[in-house]
Protein backbone atom coordinates (compact mmCIF):
# COMPACT_ATOMS: atom_id res chain seq x y z
CA UNK A 1 0.00 0.00 0.00
CA UNK A 2 2.87 2.48 0.70
CA UNK A 3 4.62 1.99 -2.66
CA UNK A 4 1.18 2.61 -4.33
CA UNK A 5 0.58 5.72 -2.29
CA UNK A 6 3.77 6.72 -3.82
CA UNK A 7 3.33 6.41 -7.44
CA UNK A 8 3.29 9.15 -9.46
CA UNK A 9 0.69 8.60 -12.02
CA UNK A 10 2.31 10.88 -14.45
CA UNK A 11 4.20 7.88 -15.17
CA UNK A 12 1.09 5.75 -15.58
CA UNK A 13 1.76 5.85 -19.77
CA UNK A 14 2.54 2.68 -22.19
CA UNK A 15 6.31 3.28 -22.40
CA UNK A 16 6.12 4.26 -26.38
CA UNK A 17 4.72 7.83 -25.04
CA UNK A 18 8.12 8.36 -23.44
CA UNK A 19 9.78 7.03 -26.29
CA UNK A 20 8.22 9.47 -28.79
CA UNK A 21 8.44 12.29 -26.47
CA UNK A 22 12.15 11.93 -26.36
CA UNK A 23 12.17 11.44 -30.11
CA UNK A 24 9.95 14.93 -31.10
CA UNK A 25 12.06 16.41 -28.48
CA UNK A 26 15.47 15.39 -30.43
CA UNK A 27 14.14 16.51 -33.62
CA UNK A 28 12.86 19.53 -32.13
CA UNK A 29 9.50 18.68 -32.91
CA UNK A 30 8.31 18.48 -29.03
CA UNK A 31 6.17 21.86 -28.33
CA UNK A 32 4.55 21.10 -32.24
CA UNK A 33 0.61 21.86 -31.72
CA UNK A 34 -1.30 18.47 -32.28
CA UNK A 35 -5.01 17.84 -32.07
CA UNK A 36 -5.74 13.99 -30.86
CA UNK A 37 -9.14 12.86 -30.45
CA UNK A 38 -10.60 10.38 -28.21
CA UNK A 39 -13.69 8.29 -29.49
CA UNK A 40 -14.78 4.75 -29.88
CA UNK A 41 -16.09 2.66 -32.77
CA UNK A 42 -18.97 0.46 -31.40
CA UNK A 43 -21.19 0.58 -28.87
CA UNK A 44 -20.74 -2.56 -26.23
CA UNK A 45 -23.47 -5.64 -26.48
CA UNK A 46 -24.94 -4.28 -29.31
CA UNK A 47 -26.44 -1.52 -27.47
CA UNK A 48 -27.58 1.79 -29.43
CA UNK A 49 -25.86 4.26 -27.37
CA UNK A 50 -22.76 4.63 -24.70
CA UNK A 51 -22.51 6.82 -22.02
CA UNK A 52 -19.25 9.31 -21.35
CA UNK A 53 -17.69 9.20 -17.72
CA UNK A 54 -14.61 9.51 -16.41
CA UNK A 55 -13.50 13.69 -17.40
CA UNK A 56 -13.14 14.13 -13.71
CA UNK A 57 -10.30 11.74 -12.84
CA UNK A 58 -8.67 12.93 -16.46
CA UNK A 59 -8.92 16.74 -14.96
CA UNK A 60 -7.10 15.33 -11.65
CA UNK A 61 -4.52 13.70 -13.67
CA UNK A 62 -3.76 16.75 -16.32
CA UNK A 63 -3.70 19.10 -13.21
CA UNK A 64 -0.87 16.81 -11.53
CA UNK A 65 1.45 16.18 -14.47
CA UNK A 66 4.87 16.14 -13.36
CA UNK A 67 8.04 14.32 -13.21
CA UNK A 68 10.10 14.31 -9.65
CA UNK A 69 13.67 12.87 -9.21
CA UNK A 70 12.70 9.13 -8.48
CA UNK A 71 11.11 9.13 -11.86
CA UNK A 72 13.71 11.09 -13.66
CA UNK A 73 16.14 8.55 -11.72
CA UNK A 74 14.42 5.48 -13.67
CA UNK A 75 14.45 7.13 -17.07
CA UNK A 76 17.77 7.58 -16.35
CA UNK A 77 17.97 3.76 -15.84
CA UNK A 78 17.08 2.54 -19.08
CA UNK A 79 20.01 4.30 -20.54
CA UNK A 80 17.54 5.47 -23.85
CA UNK A 81 17.59 9.26 -22.76
CA UNK A 82 20.09 12.20 -22.50
CA UNK A 83 20.18 14.52 -19.95
CA UNK A 84 18.82 17.46 -21.74
CA UNK A 85 15.57 15.70 -22.59
CA UNK A 86 15.81 14.60 -18.34
CA UNK A 87 16.23 18.18 -17.71
CA UNK A 88 13.24 18.83 -20.10
CA UNK A 89 10.91 16.76 -18.35
CA UNK A 90 12.24 18.52 -14.64
CA UNK A 91 9.81 21.15 -16.19
CA UNK A 92 6.83 19.31 -17.84
CA UNK A 93 3.68 20.62 -17.29
CA UNK A 94 0.38 20.53 -19.21
CA UNK A 95 0.10 23.79 -21.59
CA UNK A 96 -2.38 22.55 -23.86
CA UNK A 97 -6.24 23.28 -24.19
CA UNK A 98 -9.10 20.16 -23.83
CA UNK A 99 -12.53 20.40 -25.11
CA UNK A 100 -14.65 17.37 -24.33
CA UNK A 101 -18.46 16.33 -23.88
CA UNK A 102 -19.81 16.46 -20.20
CA UNK A 103 -19.65 13.26 -18.38
CA UNK A 104 -23.11 11.55 -18.24
CA UNK A 105 -23.72 12.76 -22.23
CA UNK A 106 -25.02 10.32 -23.98
CA UNK A 107 -22.33 9.18 -27.27
CA UNK A 108 -22.10 7.29 -30.20
CA UNK A 109 -19.26 6.05 -32.43
CA UNK A 110 -16.46 8.21 -34.09
CA UNK A 111 -17.49 11.10 -31.90
CA UNK A 112 -14.97 13.13 -29.92
CA UNK A 113 -15.46 12.08 -26.63
CA UNK A 114 -12.50 14.64 -25.54
CA UNK A 115 -9.99 17.06 -27.63
CA UNK A 116 -6.83 17.38 -26.95
CA UNK A 117 -4.86 20.34 -29.03
CA UNK A 118 -1.49 20.66 -26.96
CA UNK A 119 2.30 20.48 -27.39
CA UNK A 120 3.05 16.68 -29.60
CA UNK A 121 5.51 15.51 -26.21
CA UNK A 122 2.53 16.78 -24.08
CA UNK A 123 -0.48 15.44 -25.93
CA UNK A 124 1.49 12.18 -26.65
CA UNK A 125 2.60 11.23 -23.01
CA UNK A 126 -1.20 11.89 -21.69
CA UNK A 127 -2.75 9.02 -24.17
CA UNK A 128 -2.61 5.82 -21.70
CA UNK A 129 -4.28 7.74 -19.24
CA UNK A 130 -7.24 9.35 -20.96
CA UNK A 131 -7.79 5.97 -22.48
CA UNK A 132 -7.75 4.32 -19.04
CA UNK A 133 -10.39 6.34 -17.20
CA UNK A 134 -12.26 7.30 -20.45
CA UNK A 135 -12.73 3.69 -21.53
CA UNK A 136 -12.93 2.14 -17.77
CA UNK A 137 -15.51 4.45 -16.83
CA UNK A 138 -17.59 4.95 -20.12
CA UNK A 139 -18.28 1.11 -20.04
CA UNK A 140 -19.55 0.71 -16.64
CA UNK A 141 -21.61 4.15 -16.76
CA UNK A 142 -22.64 2.27 -20.14
CA UNK A 143 -23.38 -1.16 -18.59
CA UNK A 144 -25.33 0.41 -15.69
CA UNK A 145 -27.77 2.70 -17.45
CA UNK A 146 -28.56 -0.99 -19.03
CA UNK A 147 -29.12 -2.50 -15.80
CA UNK A 148 -31.10 0.40 -14.65
CA UNK A 149 -33.12 0.72 -17.65
CA UNK A 150 -34.00 -3.14 -17.86
CA UNK A 151 -35.39 -2.46 -14.14
CA UNK A 152 -37.96 -0.40 -15.18
CA UNK A 153 -38.29 2.05 -12.75
CA UNK A 154 -36.82 -0.11 -9.49
CA UNK A 155 -33.86 0.59 -7.20
CA UNK A 156 -30.42 -0.88 -8.40
CA UNK A 157 -27.83 -1.06 -6.06
CA UNK A 158 -23.92 -1.73 -7.28
CA UNK A 159 -22.40 -5.13 -5.31
CA UNK A 160 -19.45 -5.74 -6.66
CA UNK A 161 -16.78 -4.98 -4.99
CA UNK A 162 -15.11 -8.52 -4.25
CA UNK A 163 -15.12 -9.15 -7.90
CA UNK A 164 -14.27 -5.78 -9.38
CA UNK A 165 -10.71 -5.96 -11.30
CA UNK A 166 -8.77 -4.19 -8.73
CA UNK A 167 -8.79 -1.37 -6.55
CA UNK A 168 -9.46 1.39 -8.92
CA UNK A 169 -12.39 -0.93 -10.70
CA UNK A 170 -14.27 -1.05 -7.50
CA UNK A 171 -13.99 2.29 -6.52
CA UNK A 172 -14.31 4.46 -9.24
CA UNK A 173 -16.70 1.70 -11.03
CA UNK A 174 -18.95 2.51 -8.42
CA UNK A 175 -18.71 5.77 -9.98
CA UNK A 176 -19.35 4.92 -13.27
CA UNK A 177 -21.93 3.16 -12.22
CA UNK A 178 -23.60 5.92 -10.22
CA UNK A 179 -23.33 8.20 -13.16
CA UNK A 180 -24.92 5.42 -15.22
CA UNK A 181 -27.99 5.63 -13.10
CA UNK A 182 -27.85 3.08 -10.19
CA UNK A 183 -29.09 4.22 -6.84
CA UNK A 184 -26.17 3.12 -4.59
CA UNK A 185 -23.47 0.92 -3.62
CA UNK A 186 -21.96 -1.73 -1.57
CA UNK A 187 -18.58 0.32 -1.26
CA UNK A 188 -18.44 2.72 1.55
CA UNK A 189 -14.77 3.91 0.07
CA UNK A 190 -16.77 5.21 -3.57
CA UNK A 191 -19.15 6.69 -0.94
CA UNK A 192 -16.35 8.34 1.31
CA UNK A 193 -14.31 9.42 -1.57
CA UNK A 194 -17.03 10.75 -4.36
CA UNK A 195 -20.81 10.37 -2.76
CA UNK A 196 -22.08 7.54 -3.99
CA UNK A 197 -24.71 6.19 -1.26
CA UNK A 198 -23.88 3.04 0.53
CA UNK A 199 -25.60 0.35 1.93
CA UNK A 200 -25.95 -3.16 3.01
CA UNK A 201 -27.39 -5.50 5.17
CA UNK A 202 -26.16 -8.76 6.26
CA UNK A 203 -24.12 -11.83 4.96
CA UNK A 204 -25.19 -16.15 5.17
CA UNK A 205 -22.56 -15.91 8.01
CA UNK A 206 -24.50 -13.68 10.59
CA UNK A 207 -27.12 -15.82 10.33
CA UNK A 208 -24.87 -18.90 10.60
CA UNK A 209 -23.28 -17.40 13.57
CA UNK A 210 -26.60 -17.70 16.22
CA UNK A 211 -28.37 -20.73 17.33
CA UNK A 212 -31.28 -20.32 15.19
CA UNK A 213 -32.42 -18.12 12.11
CA UNK A 214 -34.81 -16.63 14.23
CA UNK A 215 -32.51 -15.40 16.44
CA UNK A 216 -30.15 -13.85 14.06
CA UNK A 217 -33.06 -11.74 12.61
CA UNK A 218 -34.19 -10.90 15.64
CA UNK A 219 -31.04 -9.35 16.77
CA UNK A 220 -30.69 -7.79 13.77
CA UNK A 221 -33.94 -6.24 13.81
CA UNK A 222 -33.28 -4.57 17.22
CA UNK A 223 -30.06 -3.88 16.35
CA UNK A 224 -31.19 -1.98 12.82
CA UNK A 225 -34.59 -1.59 13.40
CA UNK A 226 -35.11 1.32 10.88
CA UNK A 227 -32.96 -0.59 8.18
CA UNK A 228 -34.07 -4.26 8.70
CA UNK A 229 -33.54 -6.08 5.46
CA UNK A 230 -32.85 -9.87 5.96
CA UNK A 231 -31.25 -12.61 4.04
CA UNK A 232 -33.62 -15.13 3.62
CA UNK A 233 -31.87 -18.04 2.01
CA UNK A 234 -29.39 -19.33 4.15
CA UNK A 235 -31.51 -22.89 4.97
CA UNK A 236 -34.88 -22.73 3.51
CA UNK A 237 -35.97 -19.47 1.93
CA UNK A 238 -40.34 -20.37 2.07
CA UNK A 239 -40.25 -23.11 4.99
CA UNK A 240 -38.47 -20.87 7.39
CA UNK A 241 -36.66 -17.71 5.94
CA UNK A 242 -39.49 -15.69 5.38
CA UNK A 243 -41.99 -16.68 8.29
CA UNK A 244 -38.77 -16.06 10.68
CA UNK A 245 -38.28 -13.06 8.88
CA UNK A 246 -42.23 -12.02 9.83
CA UNK A 247 -42.08 -13.52 12.86
CA UNK A 248 -38.97 -10.93 13.66
CA UNK A 249 -40.61 -7.98 12.08
CA UNK A 250 -43.75 -8.78 14.02
CA UNK A 251 -42.01 -8.98 17.73
CA UNK A 252 -39.25 -6.19 17.15
CA UNK A 253 -40.56 -4.07 14.40
CA UNK A 254 -44.79 -3.83 15.14
CA UNK A 255 -44.58 -2.39 18.42
CA UNK A 256 -41.93 0.22 17.35
CA UNK A 257 -44.27 1.58 15.25
CA UNK A 258 -42.03 0.78 12.30
CA UNK A 259 -43.32 -0.73 8.51
CA UNK A 260 -39.96 -0.14 7.10
CA UNK A 261 -38.79 -3.42 6.17
CA UNK A 262 -37.27 -5.94 3.70
CA UNK A 263 -35.87 -9.39 2.95
CA UNK A 264 -33.00 -10.34 0.27
CA UNK A 265 -33.15 -13.55 -2.16
CA UNK A 266 -29.89 -14.40 -3.01
CA UNK A 267 -30.28 -17.62 -4.23
CA UNK A 268 -32.46 -20.06 -5.95
CA UNK A 269 -35.38 -19.60 -8.74
CA UNK A 270 -35.62 -15.82 -8.26
CA UNK A 271 -38.84 -15.13 -9.46
CA UNK A 272 -40.28 -18.28 -8.04
CA UNK A 273 -39.59 -17.53 -4.73
CA UNK A 274 -40.42 -13.82 -4.74
CA UNK A 275 -43.50 -14.18 -5.54
CA UNK A 276 -44.18 -16.89 -2.56
CA UNK A 277 -42.71 -14.65 -0.50
CA UNK A 278 -44.72 -11.66 -1.73
CA UNK A 279 -47.79 -13.57 -0.76
CA UNK A 280 -46.76 -14.84 2.62
CA UNK A 281 -45.37 -11.27 3.59
CA UNK A 282 -48.78 -9.38 2.48
CA UNK A 283 -50.86 -12.27 4.03
CA UNK A 284 -48.80 -11.68 7.64
CA UNK A 285 -49.89 -7.64 7.03
CA UNK A 286 -46.19 -6.92 5.91
CA UNK A 287 -47.37 -5.16 2.07
CA UNK A 288 -45.07 -2.39 3.09
CA UNK A 289 -41.77 -5.44 3.29
CA UNK A 290 -39.82 -5.08 0.13
CA UNK A 291 -38.27 -7.82 -1.56
CA UNK A 292 -34.44 -7.64 -2.89
CA UNK A 293 -32.46 -10.11 -5.31
CA UNK A 294 -29.04 -10.68 -6.20
CA UNK A 295 -27.11 -13.17 -7.55
CA UNK A 296 -25.42 -12.75 -10.86
CA UNK A 297 -27.76 -10.38 -12.05
CA UNK A 298 -27.34 -8.48 -15.43
CA UNK A 299 -29.87 -6.50 -17.43
CA UNK A 300 -30.89 -9.42 -19.57
CA UNK A 301 -31.67 -11.63 -16.30
CA UNK A 302 -33.74 -8.81 -14.78
CA UNK A 303 -35.52 -8.65 -17.72
CA UNK A 304 -36.32 -11.89 -17.89
CA UNK A 305 -37.62 -12.11 -14.39
CA UNK A 306 -40.05 -8.96 -14.91
CA UNK A 307 -41.56 -10.81 -17.40
CA UNK A 308 -42.08 -14.08 -15.22
CA UNK A 309 -43.72 -11.40 -12.88
CA UNK A 310 -40.91 -11.50 -10.85
CA UNK A 311 -41.96 -9.30 -7.35
CA UNK A 312 -38.57 -7.60 -6.70
CA UNK A 313 -38.01 -4.18 -5.75
CA UNK A 314 -34.32 -3.81 -5.51
CA UNK A 315 -31.77 -6.05 -7.70
CA UNK A 316 -28.03 -6.12 -5.94
CA UNK A 317 -26.14 -6.47 -9.42
CA UNK A 318 -22.40 -7.50 -8.68
CA UNK A 319 -19.93 -9.18 -10.96
CA UNK A 320 -21.69 -8.46 -13.80
CA UNK A 321 -21.88 -4.67 -13.58
CA UNK A 322 -18.61 -3.54 -12.26
CA UNK A 323 -16.70 -6.25 -14.75
CA UNK A 324 -19.11 -5.05 -17.68
CA UNK A 325 -18.95 -9.28 -18.04
CA UNK A 326 -20.70 -9.73 -21.30
CA UNK A 327 -18.35 -7.36 -23.12
CA UNK A 328 -15.59 -5.77 -20.53
CA UNK A 329 -13.44 -3.68 -23.19
CA UNK A 330 -14.83 -0.45 -24.37
CA UNK A 331 -12.72 0.57 -27.46
CA UNK A 332 -12.15 3.82 -27.16
CA UNK A 333 -8.60 5.02 -29.35
CA UNK A 334 -6.91 8.32 -29.26
CA UNK A 335 -5.81 9.57 -32.77
CA UNK A 336 -4.17 12.33 -34.24
CA UNK A 337 -6.36 14.24 -36.02
CA UNK A 338 -4.63 17.69 -37.03
CA UNK A 339 -1.63 19.53 -36.40
CA UNK A 340 -0.60 23.07 -36.45
CA UNK A 341 1.52 24.77 -39.01
CA UNK A 342 4.01 27.97 -37.51
CA UNK A 343 1.32 30.42 -39.20
CA UNK A 344 -1.64 29.40 -37.00
CA UNK A 345 -3.03 26.89 -40.26
CA UNK A 346 -4.34 23.74 -39.14
CA UNK A 347 -2.90 20.37 -41.53
CA UNK A 348 -5.94 17.59 -41.21
CA UNK A 349 -4.20 14.30 -40.83
CA UNK A 350 -5.94 10.86 -41.33
CA UNK A 351 -5.18 7.66 -40.61
CA UNK A 352 -6.42 4.82 -43.55
CA UNK A 353 -6.57 1.31 -43.12
CA UNK A 354 -8.24 -1.43 -45.20
CA UNK A 355 -10.79 -2.23 -42.23
CA UNK A 356 -13.28 0.75 -43.06
CA UNK A 357 -14.02 1.05 -39.00
CA UNK A 358 -10.30 2.25 -38.47
CA UNK A 359 -10.58 5.00 -40.63
CA UNK A 360 -10.48 8.14 -38.39
CA UNK A 361 -12.11 11.16 -39.41
CA UNK A 362 -9.66 13.72 -39.60
CA UNK A 363 -9.04 17.98 -38.07
CA UNK A 364 -10.08 20.37 -35.31
CA UNK A 365 -13.98 19.32 -35.29
CA UNK A 366 -17.16 20.66 -33.66
CA UNK A 367 -19.63 18.21 -32.65
CA UNK A 368 -23.38 19.16 -32.40
CA UNK A 369 -26.21 17.48 -31.66
CA UNK A 370 -29.73 18.66 -33.21
CA UNK A 371 -33.19 18.15 -30.85
CA UNK A 372 -36.91 18.59 -32.24
CA UNK A 373 -38.16 21.26 -31.31
CA UNK A 374 -41.36 20.07 -31.26
CA UNK A 375 -40.04 17.09 -29.21
CA UNK A 376 -37.11 18.09 -27.53
CA UNK A 377 -35.63 14.15 -28.87
CA UNK A 378 -32.26 14.32 -29.91
CA UNK A 379 -32.84 14.17 -33.67
CA UNK A 380 -28.94 13.07 -34.65
CA UNK A 381 -25.05 14.52 -34.11
CA UNK A 382 -23.03 16.59 -36.53
CA UNK A 383 -19.58 17.23 -37.14
CA UNK A 384 -18.24 19.66 -38.61
CA UNK A 385 -14.76 21.64 -38.96
CA UNK A 386 -13.88 23.46 -36.48
CA UNK A 387 -14.42 27.33 -38.43
CA UNK A 388 -17.96 26.17 -39.17
CA UNK A 389 -21.08 27.23 -37.52
CA UNK A 390 -25.19 25.14 -37.90
CA UNK A 391 -28.04 27.37 -39.09
CA UNK A 392 -30.49 26.10 -37.21
CA UNK A 393 -33.00 28.40 -38.67
CA UNK A 394 -33.35 26.64 -41.74
CA UNK A 395 -33.80 22.66 -42.74
CA UNK A 396 -30.70 20.86 -42.94
CA UNK A 397 -30.23 17.13 -45.00
CA UNK A 398 -27.84 15.20 -43.43
CA UNK A 399 -26.27 11.18 -44.39
CA UNK A 400 -25.68 8.12 -42.57
CA UNK A 401 -21.78 8.44 -43.35
CA UNK A 402 -21.80 4.43 -43.68
CA UNK A 403 -24.84 4.34 -46.15
CA UNK A 404 -24.89 7.80 -48.00
CA UNK A 405 -28.25 6.54 -49.57
CA UNK A 406 -29.84 7.55 -46.48
CA UNK A 407 -30.98 10.99 -46.17
CA UNK A 408 -32.87 12.53 -43.23
CA UNK A 409 -34.42 16.07 -43.69
CA UNK A 410 -33.93 18.00 -40.00
CA UNK A 411 -36.05 20.91 -39.67
CA UNK A 412 -37.57 22.89 -36.77
CA UNK A 413 -34.27 21.79 -34.57
CA UNK A 414 -32.08 23.28 -32.52
CA UNK A 415 -28.41 22.56 -32.52
CA UNK A 416 -26.18 22.34 -29.23
CA UNK A 417 -22.39 21.85 -29.29
CA UNK A 418 -21.99 19.19 -26.96
CA UNK A 419 -17.97 19.79 -26.58
CA UNK A 420 -17.18 22.86 -23.69
CA UNK A 421 -13.63 23.88 -22.84
CA UNK A 422 -11.80 22.51 -20.15
CA UNK A 423 -8.34 23.50 -20.27
CA UNK A 424 -7.42 26.76 -22.00
CA UNK A 425 -3.50 27.27 -22.15
CA UNK A 426 -2.88 24.35 -19.15
CA UNK A 427 -5.42 26.07 -16.82
CA UNK A 428 -8.89 24.39 -15.53
CA UNK A 429 -11.62 26.55 -16.91
CA UNK A 430 -14.55 24.18 -16.59
CA UNK A 431 -16.40 23.76 -13.07
CA UNK A 432 -16.51 20.16 -12.29
CA UNK A 433 -20.15 19.28 -11.57
CA UNK A 434 -20.88 17.48 -8.34
CA UNK A 435 -21.85 13.69 -8.88
CA UNK A 436 -25.11 14.30 -8.20
CA UNK A 437 -24.97 16.57 -10.89
CA UNK A 438 -23.99 14.48 -13.60
CA UNK A 439 -26.49 11.77 -12.43
CA UNK A 440 -29.33 13.67 -13.17
CA UNK A 441 -27.58 15.26 -16.34
CA UNK A 442 -27.51 12.00 -17.67
CA UNK A 443 -30.81 10.91 -16.43
CA UNK A 444 -32.45 13.97 -18.34
CA UNK A 445 -29.87 13.15 -21.56
CA UNK A 446 -30.42 9.68 -21.88
CA UNK A 447 -34.51 10.42 -21.84
CA UNK A 448 -34.00 13.03 -24.91
CA UNK A 449 -33.56 9.29 -26.94
CA UNK A 450 -36.30 8.07 -28.89
CA UNK A 451 -36.76 4.58 -27.68
CA UNK A 452 -35.60 3.10 -31.10
CA UNK A 453 -32.34 4.05 -30.00
CA UNK A 454 -32.47 2.94 -26.49
CA UNK A 455 -34.25 -0.69 -27.18
CA UNK A 456 -31.69 -3.63 -26.51
CA UNK A 457 -32.49 -5.65 -29.25
CA UNK A 458 -31.27 -4.20 -32.57
CA UNK A 459 -31.61 -0.16 -31.38
CA UNK A 460 -32.45 2.13 -34.32
CA UNK A 461 -29.08 3.72 -35.73
CA UNK A 462 -28.48 7.22 -34.70
CA UNK A 463 -27.33 9.43 -37.29
CA UNK A 464 -23.89 11.04 -36.69
CA UNK A 465 -22.89 12.73 -40.05
CA UNK A 466 -20.35 14.57 -41.17
CA UNK A 467 -20.51 18.53 -43.02
CA UNK A 468 -19.74 18.33 -46.22
CA UNK A 469 -16.74 20.62 -45.70
CA UNK A 470 -15.26 17.85 -43.50
CA UNK A 471 -16.68 15.13 -45.77
CA UNK A 472 -14.79 17.21 -48.59
CA UNK A 473 -11.96 16.85 -45.94
CA UNK A 474 -11.86 13.63 -45.48
CA UNK A 475 -12.18 12.22 -48.71
CA UNK A 476 -9.69 14.46 -50.60
CA UNK A 477 -7.10 12.49 -47.71
CA UNK A 478 -8.05 9.49 -48.58
CA UNK A 479 -7.67 9.94 -52.55
CA UNK A 480 -4.49 11.73 -52.11
CA UNK A 481 -3.05 8.56 -49.95
CA UNK A 482 -4.91 5.77 -50.61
Amino acid sequence: MERREKLNLTMLFDFYEMTMANGYFRRGMQERITYFDVFFRRVPDGGGFAIAAGLEQLVEYIQNLHFDEEDIAYLRSKNLFQEDFLDYLRAFRFTGDIWAVPEGTPVFPGEPLVTVRAPAAQAQLMETYALLCLNHQSLIATKANRVVRAANGRTVLEFGSRRAQGVDGAIVGARAAYIGGVHGTACAVSDQAYGVPAAGTMAHSWVQMFPSQYEAFKTYCEIYPTNAVLLVDTYNTLKSGVPDAIRAFNEVLRPLGITKCGIRLDSGDIAYLSKEARKLLDAAGWESCTISASNSLDEELIRDLLLQGAKIDCFGVGERLITARSEPVFGGVYKLVAVEEPDGSILPKIKISENVAKITTPHFKKLYRFFGNDTGKAIADYLTVHDETVDDSRPLTIFDPDATWKRKEVYDFTAKELQVPIFQGGRLVYDLPSLEEIRRYCAAQVETLWEEVKRFDNPHRYYVDLSQKLWDVKHGLLERNG
